[in-house]
């Protein structure tokens, strides 16, 4: 039938009734779920959700997104349900007594993207049975080959006084093949599960198991007061991360770069850079490009 999920049977449909039975309160950790068949971009979505004042705890997937992004604007776009596209929405300035969270700083909300990576790489590892590492700060690869990103945007209050909310975005190429695989300007070359050989290429399962990473992570980094040593999730985090370790070139919004060698990442998740006048300390928000 013209127009059916159904006509490419290697991409199945998701079923909302499923995932909200897996996912959502009681029975899983998040508070709703919407599945949309097409949008123009979960993140665009689920921003408008905590300007309307949308609790904590969204989850929006998309079969297919038309106006996809990533970080500086790039364009985010696959086939119809060839991939994972989802956003959550996060508020951890907001404390939640019930499970004794007090609110984390916003010199915290670095890590956001850096957890939704260490996510990435458990639920690839566990059901795609690959090992992949972390561009910091939000690619996932395989290889030298993109097959993720991760795009974190803050959302602000109503007043000065309100802390912004989060939207944490992953897109995941799951069954592109060659000729579907995006361009990417910067020169990294893009790859899919399907294509780097995974054991496992159904969505469903993917998906569920990265969003039950994603709260896991948030609950345990939350429990901790924002605290990425406390929480354990420096230590997952700093040996998935391909960057370290290697020389590095930054590209900064103002024109200048910075070369030198990648030696770890911070308390607050900043990339650290030895150069040869010392150590810098480079937040996601302070770099263009890094290559």
């Amino acid at each position: 039938m013209p127009g059916s999920p159904y006509t490419d049977l290697d991409r199945p449909p998701l079923s909302a009734a499923r995932l909200r039975r897996a996912l959502v309160a009681p029975h899983g950790p998040w508070a709703r779920l919407e599945l949309r068949v097409e949008t123009g971009s979960t993140n665009a979505d689920v921003a408008e959700a905590a300007r309307s004042g949308e609790p904590e705890g969204l989850v929006v997937v998309a079969e297919r997104q038309t106006a996809g992004r990533g970080r500086r604007g790039r364009a985010w776009q696959s086939p119809a349900r060839a991939g994972i596209a989802t956003s959550v929405l996060l508020r951890p300035g907001e404390a939640v007594t019930d499970r004794g969270w007090s609110p984390v700083p916003p010199s915290g909300y670095g890590w956001l993207p850096l957890l939704a990576g260490v996510a990435l790489v458990e639920a690839v590892a566990r059901l795609a049975e690959l090992d992949a590492g972390l561009k910091w700060p939000n690619d996932l690869l395989i290889g030298d080959a993109k097959c993720a990103g991760i795009l974190a945007e803050a959302v602000p209050g109503d007043s000065p006084a309100q802390p912004p909310a989060i939207v944490l975005g992953i897109g995941l190429n799951v069954t592109l093949r060659a000729d579907e695989l995006p361009e990417h300007p910067t020169g990294l070359p893009a790859t899919s599960l399907q294509l780097a050989g995974a054991a496992a290429t159904d969505r469903d399962p993917l998906l569920r198991a990265l969003l039950r990473s994603v709260a896991d992570w948030y609950a345990r980094w939350r429990s901790a007061g924002g605290d990425a040593v406390a929480s354990g999730l420096r230590d997952a985090y700093l040996p998935a991360c391909a960057t370290i370790g290697r020389q590095v070139r930054v590209l900064l919004p103002g024109g200048g770069e910075i070369t030198g060698a990648a030696t770890g990442v911070d308390a607050d998740g900043r990339l650290l850079v030895t150069t040869p006048t010392g150590v810098r300390a480079l937040a996601a928000g302070d770099v263009l490009h890094l290559r």
